[in-house]
C-alpha cells in the first residue's frame, strides 16, 4: 500500500513498478524504455514520470496492481530449481511453485539450478535489491560438501579473495567443519553472489563440490523449514534488521 503523502504526490513510474514486484528499480526503469509500460492507455518511457495508485499502468498489456506494503518470504529452495521465470529446457522454476501461493515476486538473487536451501522472495524489487548489494553488507552462509586435498591453510588464504580467470572474488570466510579421507564438509561465508562463485572457488583449490546449501541471508535462517516450503518473514523482524528508517524507506509496514 502507498503512502498517504505519495499517493497525493506521486511517486517515480520505476519506483512504483519495483515496489509492485517487477523486478529491481534499475530492471524496471528498463522495461520503461523499452515501451513496455503503459498509464491510463498511454505509452510512457520516461523512468522519471510521476504515478498515483489511481493511475492505470500496464505492463505488456497486462495490469499492474498497486503495490502492496512490502512482503518476504522465506522458501527452501530444492535441488533441481532454477531461479528463472522461464527455461529453454523446461525445468522446474521456482516461480512457478510460490507464485500460485503468494503472487507476484521477485528472488534476493539466485541460487543455481544443482544448490539448495534458503532463498528470500520479496514483492518489492527494492527490497530486493538493498539486499542483493555487497556495499549493505549482508551475509551469506553454506554449508558445503566437497572432494579434493583442501587444507585449512588454503581455505584461510580465501579472507583476502582470489582471483580467477581475471575475475575477482572479495574476501571468504572457510571453516572445516570435518573430513573424512578426501572427503569434507566446511561452512563458508560471502559478502557478495557471483555467479557460481563457491563452486568456482573450490574448484581452483582442486576440490570438486557434491552438495552445496545456503543456510542464512543476513539474519534469516533457513533453519528446520521443510524442502520446498515457504514462510512469511513478520515485519517486526524486517524493522529490527533494516532498522526504522530503512524499513519505512523499503515500505515496510
Amino acid at each position: 500500500m502507498m503512502d498517504p503523502k505519495e499517493a497525493a504526490v506521486g511517486t517515480r513510474i520505476a519506483a512504483y513498478l519495483a515496489r509492485a514486484g517487477l523486478g529491481s528499480r534499475r530492471s524496471c526503469e528498463v522495461l520503461v524504455q523499452e515501451g513496455r509500460i503503459t498509464v491510463n492507455g498511454k505509452q510512457i518511457t520516461h523512468p522519471s514520470q510521476k504515478v498515483t495508485a489511481s493511475d492505470i499502468i500496464m505492463f505488456d498489456g497486462e495490469a499492474i496492481r498497486p503495490p502492496e506494503h512490502t512482503r518476504v518470504w522465506r522458501y527452501h529452495k530444492p535441488k533441481g530449481v532454477i531461479c528463472s521465470r522461464h527455461d529453454p529446457q523446461g525445468r522446474p522454476t521456482i516461480f512457478a511453485q510460490v507464485e500460485p501461493i503468494i503472487g507476484h515476486c521477485v528472488s534476493v538473487g539466485r541460487l543455481d539450478f544443482n544448490t539448495e536451501g534458503l532463498m528470500l522472495l520479496t514483492n518489492n524489487g527494492a527490497f530486493a535489491r538493498h539486499l542483493e548489494l555487497p556495499a549493505n553488507g549482508w551475509i551469506r552462509r553454506y554449508r558445503v560438501r566437497a572432494y579434493g586435498p583442501v587444507t585449512q591453510a588454503k581455505l584461510t588464504s580465501l579472507a583476502d579473495g582470489v582471483k580467477i580467470d581475471d575475475i575477482n572474488y572479495g574476501g571468504i570466510n572457510a571453516l572445516i567443519d570435518s573430513r573424512q579421507g578426501a572427503n569434507l564438509w566446511v561452512s563458508v561465508s560471502i559478502k557478495e553472489g557471483k555467479n557460481r562463485e563457491i563452486r568456482k572457488i573450490f574448484a581452483h583449490l582442486d576440490c570438486q563440490v557434491s552438495r552445496l546449501i545456503r543456510t542464512s541471508y543476513g539474519a534469516f535462517q533457513l533453519g528446520k523449514l521443510p524442502e520446498g516450503t515457504l514462510e512469511e518473514i513478520p515485519a517486526k523482524m524486517l524493522r529490527e534488521q533494516l532498522g526504522a528508517q530503512q524499513a519505512k524507506d523499503l515500505g515496510i509496514p
